[in-house]
C-alpha cells in the first residue's frame, strides 16, 4: 500500500528521496512527503495529491544527508495535507513514517493524552510518533534505537516505519512487523525503502528484515535487534531487477506495457518447466518428493483479489486434469474461521507481490497448525516467499500498474503446470500430457496475435464505455474469467459490473438485463457450447447487448459483437480468452478517461488488513 524510502550517507538526501517516491507510486496514494534531516532541525514537506504537488513545495536545495519518504494511502484520516506523512511528535525533533495499522491506537493515544500530549491529525501514525518521542525521553541515556524497540513492545498492529531524531543526523531507525522493509547497502551510504524497486538504480545488495526486527542505519554500518533486544542475523541477499524495467518506453501507460509483455511473461513461466521425455511438468522449488506430492489428497489454493480468481480457475485446472478436489478460497476470510487444517490438505498461497498482509498470515496459520503450504508469487525475497520457503516464482518480471494483468495470466499458466504435474503423477496419459505441453509452446505467440488486435477491441469499447453497469458471465474455468474481467472493467473504467455462472442468470439477475445493461459472454468451443447459446438467447430476448468472446466464428449470429479468438487445449481456453477482456477493460478506461495504471483508491500492494 504506502511507501517508504530513506537515505543516509554522504549524497543529498533530496534528490534520492524523490527518486525513490516515483518508482513506488504504481502501488497507488494519495499524498506524499518526505523529512529532511539537517542536525540543526528537520524540515518536514507533505502534500496531498500526486508527487508533482510535493515537487512544487520542496525548498529548491537542501544540505541534509539523511532523510526520509512517503507515499500514502490512507486507512486512517482523510487525505490531506495534515494527515500525510511524515508525522512529528509535538516537539518536531522526532519524524516518523509509517505503514500499516496500529491496532491499539486509541488506547495509546489515551496514555499519551493522560500526559499532557496533544495531536493535530486523525493518524494512528502521529499516536505512533508520539509514543517513540516518550519513550525517548524517558531514557536515562536518551537512544533513538532503544526508543523505537521500547515503544513497539506496546503497540499490537502491523508496521513497517522509519525514524529519525534531530539529535541523530546521520541516523535512520527502521522496524518491521507484517508491512515489508528492506535495507540497501551502498559504499559509505544506506538506503531504506519499502519495495525494492525503490533502491534498483543505487544498490543490488539488500537486507529483508524480518517480523519484529529494528534496524539502527548509519553510512558506513548497520545493527539489527529483535524486540528483546537479542542479535538477529540478516544475511544481504543479491536482487535482480532492473531499474530500465520500470520505465514506459514506447507505450502510453504501463498497464497497456504489462498487457503486451504477457507473451515473453508466459515464456518465462514455461521456461526449464516442460518435460517432454515424460510429458509432464517440472518444478524446482516446490521441495516436495513425488512420494509426498502423491499423499496429499486435497488442494486448496489462498488469494485475495486477482490472485483469489487465478486461483479458483487453478483449483478447476486442477480437478480437471489431476482428479484431485481442489477448491480456492479469500485468503482474508480465511484464518478468521478458524480453519481445519489436514495434513493430507497442500496449500498454496497467491500473492503478485507477496506481501498480502492477509495472505502472509494465512501463510502463517497453517504453518502454526502444522499444515504444508507453497507460494505461488512474483517478486523474489518477498516476505510470503521467505515465509513458505518453497513454491513457484512467477518471473513475470515487474509489474507496476495497480491492476494485476501479465501476473495473473502467468498465475494461471503456473496452475496448468501444476495441474499437469500433479495429473501425470496420476491418471493423465502420456498422450495427453503431451498435447497440453504442445499448446502450452503455442501459446506465447496465440497470445501475441489477441495482443496485436487491440484496434479491433478498441472498437468494441466505443460501444459498450458508455454503459453504467454490465453483467459478466461463463461457465467452468469461464466463470472465473466472468469474474476477472469484472474485476479489471470496474477497477480501471469504474463501470460497475457483476459476474454470474451462465447457469445462474435466469435464478435471479435476468430481472436486471435490459437495454442499458450489457452483458460479455465467454463462449468456448466445448461441451456447454449449446448451454451457452441458449444463455445468449435467453439476455437477447430481453434487449440487452451482447458481446461475446469465443473460438467460433457463428457467434457472430446470435450477439451484438463477437472477439473470435484461437483454437487451444481445453484447459489453456482461459488465457486466450482473457487477452480480449484485459483490452476491454482498457480501452473502456481510456474512453472515459481514467487514470488507468493508478485507479481511484485502490492500491497495487495490500500491505494491511
Amino acid at each position: 500500500m504506502c511507501g517508504i524510502v530513506g537515505y543516509v550517507g554522504t549524497r543529498k538526501a533530496m534528490p534520492i528521496l524523490m527518486e525513490g517516491l516515483a518508482q513506488l507510486e504504481y502501488r497507488g496514494y494519495d499524498s506524499a512527503g518526505v523529512a529532511l534531516n539537517r542536525g540543526a532541525g528537520i524540515d518536514v514537506i507533505k502534500r496531498c495529491g500526486r508527487l508533482q504537488e510535493l515537487k512544487k513545495a520542496l525548498p529548491k536545495r537542501s544540505a541534509a544527508k539523511c532523510g526520509i519518504g512517503h507515499t500514502r494511502w490512507a486507512t486512517h484520516g482523510e487525505p490531506s495535507d495534515l494527515n500525510a506523512h511524515p508525522h512529528t511528535d509535538p516537539s518536531g525533533e522526532l519524524v516518523l513514517v509509517h505503514n500499516g495499522i496500529v491496532e491499539n491506537a486509541r488506547e495509546l493515544a489515551g496514555f499519551l493524552e493522560a500526559k499532557g500530549i496533544d495531536f493535530a491529525t486523525e493518524t494512528d501514525s502521529e499516536v505512533l510518533a508520539a509514543l517513540i518521542a516518550h519513550e525517548y525521553q524517558e531514557l536515562e541515556t536518551p537512544d533513538l534505537f532503544e526508543a523505537v524497540q521500547s515503544a513497539l513492545n506496546r503497540v499490537t498492529g502491523a508496521y513497517g516505519i522509519a525514524v529519525m531524531h534531530t539529535s541523530v543526523p546521520d541516523e535512520i531507525v527502521i522496524a518491521r512487523n507484517g508491512s515489508p522493509v528492506v535495507l540497501g547497502l551502498g559504499e559509505h551510504e544506506m538506503f531504506v525503502a519499502s519495495d525494492a524497486s525503490a533502491l534498483v538504480s543505487h544498490t543490488r545488495q539488500v537486507i529483508y528484515l524480518d517480523d519484529g526486527d529494528v534496524c539502527r542505519v548509519r553510512a558506513r554500518e548497520y545493527e539489527i535487534e529483535n524486540l528483546l533486544d537479542q542479535h538477529a542475523d540478516r544475511q544481504p541477499v543479491t536482487i535482480d531487477l532492473e531499474s530500465t524495467r520500470y520505465e514506459l518506453g514506447e507505450f502510453d501507460t504501463f498497464t497497456l506495457k504489462e498487457i503486451s509483455e504477457q507473451p515473453d511473461a508466459i515464456r518465462r513461466v514455461l521456461r526449464g518447466r516442460l518435460d517432454k521425455r515424460f510429458n509432464t511438468a517440472h518444478f524446482g522449488g516446490l521441495n516436495l518428493e513425488p512420494a509426498e506430492m502423491l499423499g496429499f489428497k486435497r488442494i486448496k489454493l489462498l488469494g485475495c483479489g486477482s490472485a483469489l480468481i487465478a486461483g479458483s480457475i487453478g483449483a478447476s485446472l486442477i480437478e480437471r486434469l489431476a482428479r484431485i478436489p481442489a477448491d480456492a478460497e479469500s485468503a482474508a476470510e480465511f484464518r478468521y474461521r478458524n480453519p481445519i487444517i489436514e495434513r493430507d490438505t497442500l496449500y498454496f498461497a497467491i500473492s503478485q507481490s507477496g506481501e498480502t498482509y492477509d495472505t502472509l498470515s494465512a501463510v502463517q496459520e497453517i504453518q502454526r497448525k502444522g499444515g504444508t503450504v507453497l507460494g505461488v508469487v512474483n517478486v523474489v525475497g518477498s516476505s510470503i516467499a521467505r515465509q513458505c520457503g518453497a513454491g513457484v516464482y512467477l518471473h513475470a518480471g515487474p509489474e507496476i500498474a495497480v491492476v494485476s494483468t501479465k501476473t495473473f495470466t502467468s498465475t494461471v499458466v503456473v496452475f496448468a503446470l501444476l495441474a499437469l504435474y500433479l495429473g501425470r503423477m496420476r491418471d493423465l496419459s502420456p498422450a495427453e500430457g503431451g498435447r497440453i505441453i504442445e499448446a502450452l509452446e503455442k501459446l506465447p505467440e496465440q497470445v501475441e496475435g489477441l495482443v496485436a488486435r487491440k484496434e479491433e477491441v478498441a472498437e468494441v469499447a466505443e460501444r459498450y464505455a458508455r454503459f453504467s453497469d454490465a453483467y459478466f458471465v461463463g461457465r467452468g474455468e469461464s466463470f472465473g474469467l466472468a469474474r476477472e474481467g469484472a474485476l479489471k472493467l470496474k477497477e480501471v473504467s469504474y463501470i460497475h459490473a457483476e459476474a454470474y455462472p451462465a447457469s445462474e442468470l435466469k435464478h435471479g439477475p435476468l430481472a436486471l438485463i435490459d437495454e442499458e445493461t450489457p452483458t460479455v459472454a465467454i463462449v468456448p468451443d466445448d461441451d456447454l457450447y449449446a448451454k451457452n447459446i441458449s444463455t445468449l438467447e435467453e439476455i437477447r430476448t430481453r434487449g440487452g447487448p451482447l458481446l461475446a468472446i469465443g473460438q467460433s466464428d457463428e457467434l457472430a449470429g446470435f450477439v451484438d459483437d463477437c472477439v473470435v479468438v484461437p483454437q487451444t487445449h481445453p484447459a489453456l481456453q482461459p488465457i486466450v480468452h482473457l487477452i480480449p477482456l484485459q483490452l476491454l477493460a482498457y480501452e473502456c478506461a481510456k474512453i472515459r478517461e481514467c487514470d488507468v495504471d493508478k485507479p481511484r483508491n485502490l492500491a497495487k500492494s495490500v500491505t494491511v488488513e
